[in-house]
Parts: structure tokens; sequence; C-alpha cells
């Protein structure tokens, strides 16, 4: 009896031990497979946090585009604005044309705010056209530093964007008539923009409120006005590095530097040609015409379009190289 229940005790002991073996292993098999999902699932965030790779800044036209590059980054930029043609004065030849290059350097102080003086300088001939002097000449006309602030950048997860963007200006040229004088101006931009199909597709939109005061040498005389403007823009990769869309503009001239008498409004559209020329060096073409305006002044009220206070096309032609 002593020898077969010594013999028996073995196995509950065996029992116990596979027991202990399979409780204590299978947190161990399991544990690659918790630490692969965490891996996967915090790539997939930061994936998702991952800035968009297009630099929208310069891809449209007259619209801004919200981005700010990283801190550090430098760029010079080139950008001129175009006006022409504006409404006769009378019988014979007349023409209207003036162009404002403005040579800038941008720097970015953070990945979120940069800043950018700007050297302004104007060229224009004008001949038989009511309320503008004859003139024809160029000239350097002053400068401006335009600060931006992006609030946040687009990613996978939130694909749209907002910047608010602020440039004092100062110039010696009123900007239509091009008669000598002191004129500060504070343009405000809210810009937003959104990537709509993932490295297709980005639509932009600014809101601007633009406020003048001129005092014209000579006579002293000051002139108050500002202009309130909505603008917008799509623009697709047909491609590789060129992009190309349409742009609308809707503006509104008030006399008083608040908005205080409104005088007239026009709409202008417009293609917008992008082309990335090389890895840090861009090219962005755009044209607008007027296609409907109205001026409030009695003499021009039932013309088709407002060419007193806006010119009827515009063409923006901006070249800038980042470092």
């Amino acid at each position: 009896m002593r020898i077969f229940s010594h013999s028996a005790s073995p196995w509950p002991l065996a029992a116990t031990l596979l027991g202990i073996s399979l409780a204590t292993s299978t947190p161990i098999l399991a544990e690659p497979s918790a630490a692969r999902g965490d891996q996967e699932e915090a790539g997939a965030k930061k994936k998702g946090d991952e800035p968009d790779k297009i630099d929208t800044e310069n891809l449209f036209g007259f619209t801004e585009g919200t981005d700010v590059g990283k801190k550090g980054e430098q760029e010079i930029l080139v950008d001129t604005i175009g006006r022409f043609s504006k409404r006769r004065d009378g019988p014979g030849r007349s023409g209207y044309g003036a162009a404002q290059p403005i040579v800038s350097y941008q720097y970015d102080l953070t990945d979120n705010f940069s800043i950018e003086p700007g050297l302004w300088f104007d060229a224009r001939d004008s001949r038989n056209i009511a309320g503008v002097p004859d003139k024809s000449f160029g000239t350097f006309n002053g400068g401006s530093l335009e600060l931006k602030y992006q609030f946040f950048k687009r990613t996978a997860e939130r694909p749209f964007s907002l910047a608010l963007q602020a440039e004092p200006q100062y110039a010696r040229i009123t900007p239509i008539e091009g008669q000598g004088a002191d004129v500060y101006s504070f343009e405000t931009r809210l810009i937003a923009d959104a990537r709509l199909v993932p490295d297709r597709l980005w639509g932009g939109i600014n809101l601007i409120y633009d406020p003048q005061v001129a005092r014209l040498k000579g006579s002293g005389e000051v002139d108050r006005s500002s202009t309130l403007s909505v603008s917008g823009t799509l623009m697709a990769k047909v491609a590789g590095d060129l992009y190309l869309g349409p742009e609308a503009r809707y503006m509104r001239a008030y006399e008083g530097a608040f908005l205080n008498r409104f005088e007239g409004h026009a709409v202008f559209v417009g293609p917008v040609l992008h082309y990335q020329v090389m890895e840090k060096g861009y090219l962005t073409l755009a044209y607008s015409t007027q296609v409907f305006g109205h001026d409030r002044d009695p003499d021009f009220a039932d013309r088709a379009f407002n060419l007193n206070q806006f010119s009827r096309h515009n063409l923006r032609v901006r070249f800038g190289i980042e470092f």
C-alpha cells in the first residue's frame, strides 16, 4: 500500500506545475501583440498630425494663403501688381496703366509667425482719364511691414487652417491718381484655406479691410477712404509642379477710413497659375477683370462698370526664392 500511494503522487504535482506554466506564459505571448498595437496607434496618430506638404502662402493669386514657414526660414520675394484701363475723359486717345513692384524679405520668427518688410516702387502712364491727371513716371514709392500669424497648421486630421495678417504701409504717391502725398494705410486680412482633395485640390478665402489716409503735398488736403473685400479661389494640381484655378473678388469702396459712406463696388474674376520652378523657387501669375460694377457718383451711376474707384483689369506677377 505504501508503494502504490508513493508512486501515484507525482501526477497532481505535474498538473499543478503545468497549470502554473500556462498561466504565466499567456501574458508573455500577448505582450508583443499589445506593443505592436500601441506602436501602430502612435504611428497613425503621428501621421495624422503631419502638416500638409503644400505651402499655400503663395499658391493663390490675389488671395493669400495661411501658411508660414518653419522657424528660421527666409524668403526673397518680388511681387508686382498692375492695374490697367479706366474711364476716358473725352474724345481722343486715352490710356491708363499703373504698376506697383514690391521687393520684400520674409523671415519666419517661429513656426507660426513671420515678418516681411518690403520696399515699394511705382511706375505709371495715364492720359485723358476721368479724375486722373496726365502723368508718366517711375519712382520709389515707400515701404511696408507685413506681420502674419497662423493659428494652426493643416493636417490629415484637420485639413483647414486660419491666419491673421496685418500690414502697415507708407506710400509717397496716391494709388489711383499718382499724385504726391503722404499715404498711410493698414491692410488687415483674415485668411482661411483648406485641402479639399488630398494632393489634388486646395481652396482659400480672404476677408480684407484696408483703411487709408492721404495728405496731399502742396495743398495739405486730407483724403480718407477705405475698402472692404472678399476674395476666394480654388487651385488644382494639373501636372507635376503646375497648379491652375479660378479666382473671384468682391470689392466695396467707402469714403472715410471706417467704412463711413458707401461709394461703389465691383466684382472681378480671372485665372491663377502657380508653378514650382525649383524646389525652393516659385512663380505665380494671376489675371483679374471687372465683370460687374456700380458707382454711386451721379455722373457715372448708369455705367456698366465702376472705373472711378477701381480699374478694369488687374495683373499680379509674383516670384520668390526660399532659403
